[in-house]
């Protein structure tokens, strides 16, 4: 018997179907449905129960698959210790972000990773917008969000949670003066992420969980975080962003935290994957990567100077 048939009918089950199966392994579904097919002629049982519309597992095929996952998910972690013990782990990548995420978080990191894995493609795509993962060949993506994700087949990974924190510059606010509650942001103007809306409000949490919402005049909406930093730092008006994207700024003087007591949202950036089954080991070695290094540039520790 061929192992690699009983990979591809866990790939069956788990797709819901051969014709998903076959987009998600890249392979002609006629192959596919002619290895299954095998496997059942070799095993002397029927595994699944095929009509027109719908694929399902017979009661013999339920508990082979249940083996069959936990064998292939041994034979998966046996492979990735060979190769990490010989530091052979090769193959490309492909992981999607927010545009903000590769400029201010990935790139502090990335490198080390490709020097550490010389034979690991990395193939960064960068949008602000979720993606279909098994659609467009995405092994991973990173995404922030506030509410729960809704349900799906794909795999959730928390990782952080990110502070978001309102800035100025120092000469911006000698010049119009120190902000020392919610309430005086009204008086300033504001540069935000995303398209404007007709009525913009900070929202805003303190470390009691008290809240404040407060209106105010947009004078610069992009969806470029840099665009964004730049625009506060040459004294344009005041802008909410993730803590670690302004750390350089704060440290270096060119912009200093607003109202530090507040925070202006605390986002989950998770980590999204199709599935762990099949899973390559320069992906996997990736994921463990992200786990390990992205939080710690994620920090949340932006203070200023005394």
């Amino acid at each position: 018997m061929d192992l690699n048939d009983a990979f591809y009918f866990v790939q069956v089950v788990e797709n819901g179907g051969f014709s998903a199966a076959a987009r998600s392994l890249n392979i002609p579904k006629s192959r596919l449905s002619r290895r299954v097919r095998q496997l059942e002629d070799d095993l002397g049982v029927r595994l699944l129960q095929r009509t027109s519309r719908v694929v399902t597992t017979t009661e013999i095929g339920r508990e082979y698959y249940r083996h069959a996952q936990e064998a292939l998910a041994r034979f998966e972690m046996a492979e990735t210790a060979v190769r990490r013990k010989t530091n052979t782990i090769a193959g490309n990548v492909t992981v999607s972000c927010s545009v903000g995420m590769a400029q201010f978080g990935l790139d502090q990191i990335l490198p080390q990773f490709l020097q550490d894995n010389p034979g690991v493609t990395v193939v960064q795509r960068t949008s602000n917008q979720m993606e279909d993962l098994i659609k467009d060949g995405i092994d991973v993506a990173i995404r922030g969000h506030m509410d729960t994700l809704p349900d799906s087949s794909l795999i959730q990974v928390r990782l952080a949670r990110v502070e978001w924190h309102l800035f100025g510059s120092q000469d911006y606010l000698d010049a119009l003066g120190a902000v020392h509650d919610p309430a005086a942001l009204a008086n300033h103007p504001a540069m935000v992420l995303g398209r404007p809306r007709d009525t913009h409000q900070w929202l805003l949490t303190d470390e009691t969980g008290q809240t404040a919402s407060v209106p105010c005049t947009v004078r610069l909406a992009s969806d470029d975080m840099s665009t964004l930093k730049n625009a506060a730092a040459t004294s344009l008006g005041l802008v909410a962003l993730p803590s670690y994207v302004c750390r350089p700024e704060v440290e270096a003087g060119t912009l200093v935290r607003v109202l530090p007591d507040w925070t202006a949202g605390t986002p989950q950036i998770s980590l999204l994957m199709p599935s762990k089954r099949g899973m390559l080991p320069a992906v996997e070695t990736f994921l463990d990567f992200l786990k390990q290094d992205l939080p710690a540039a994620l920090s949340n520790i932006v203070a200023n100077p005394e």
